[in-house]
Parts: C-alpha cells; sequence; structure tokens
C-alpha cells in the first residue's frame, strides 16, 4: 500500500515551504523523501529521481518557483499524480504563478498554492487506497469544524 509522498524542490532555497508540507503529512503517517533537482539545472538527475520514485507509485509534490518548469517536467515524466505548490512570491505582483498554472496539452500537475492543502491532497489521493488515512484525513477535517464552531462561540 502507497504511503510516501516524494518532494521535489527546485533549490535548497525551497527548504521551509518543503517542511511546512512534511509537517502535515507526519500528522497523517505519510512517509516523505525530499530531494533537489532543477529541471532547469539538472534536468537529467531530475528525470531519474522522477524514473526510480515512480516504481513505488509515490504522489509528487514539485516546490520552484520564479519559471516552475519543474512540475510540468515532473508530470510529463510520470504516470503518478504530480502537485506543483509553488512558494509565493509578490515579486513581479505574483504573476510567477502562472508558470505553474499554465501547461501544454497531455501536462497537468494540480496546483496548490497551501502547503496545508497540498499535504492534504496527496493524503487525499493516497487514502483511496488506504482506509487508516482516510481515517486520519477525517478526523483532520472534523478538528477542523471544530476548530471554526469554538471560534465563532468565541466572538459571541
Amino acid at each position: 500500500m502507497n504511503r510516501k509522498v516524494v518532494i521535489i524542490m527546485g533549490s535548497k532555497a525551497d527548504l521551509d515551504w518543503a517542511n511546512q508540507i512534511v509537517n502535515v503529512l507526519k500528522g497523517f503517517g505519510i512517509e516523505t523523501v525530499t530531494r533537489i533537482a532543477s529541471a532547469h539545472k539538472v534536468p537529467l538527475k531530475c528525470y531519474e529521481l522522477i524514473k526510480h520514485y515512480e516504481k513505488e507509485n509515490v504522489v509528487f509534490i514539485t516546490i520552484a518557483g520564479m519559471s516552475n518548469a519543474l512540475s510540468g517536467f515532473t508530470d510529463a515524466q510520470t504516470h503518478c499524480p504530480v502537485i506543483a505548490c509553488p512558494p509565493y512570491s509578490d515579486k513581479f505582483g505574483g504573476a510567477d504563478v502562472y508558470s505553474s498554472l499554465r501547461m501544454p496539452s497531455g501536462v497537468a500537475p494540480l496546483t496548490i498554492l497551501s502547503t496545508e492543502n497540498a499535504a492534504l491532497a496527496a493524503a487525499k489521493i493516497i487514502g483511496l487506497s488506504n482506509p487508516d488515512i482516510q481515517k486520519k484525513i477525517a478526523e483532520y477535517q472534523e478538528k477542523k469544524r471544530i476548530e471554526l464552531e469554538e471560534a465563532d462561540k468565541n466572538i459571541q
């Protein structure tokens, strides 16, 4: 049963963003692997990592800002789901996110801007074939509902 998410970062600068995702996935009991491989600078290494890990039917989460070739490159090389989670930057008025959103035909990474939600989406994909993960997702979502109800009570 698959319980692994492979996070590929474009550079070491993305490590804090990746760690936010890892922390949420740990709460679901999901194993993570974090690697650095730029699709621009080391495409062959990136390709080798994708091919190595896809044998385990993992979920990939890619983290790259600016010109995000990593997410499309990863998705185009694998049958596994790919979630693009580019770190937000207000440089260029946030327009660099378009490099994560606009993909050519046949290339379909999911783009989720929140680290917490990227981890949740990966957990839901894994949960399709893992009842233990499904249960943890339901508990997580119930906790979020309770927090909202308590916040509402506290302001009245």
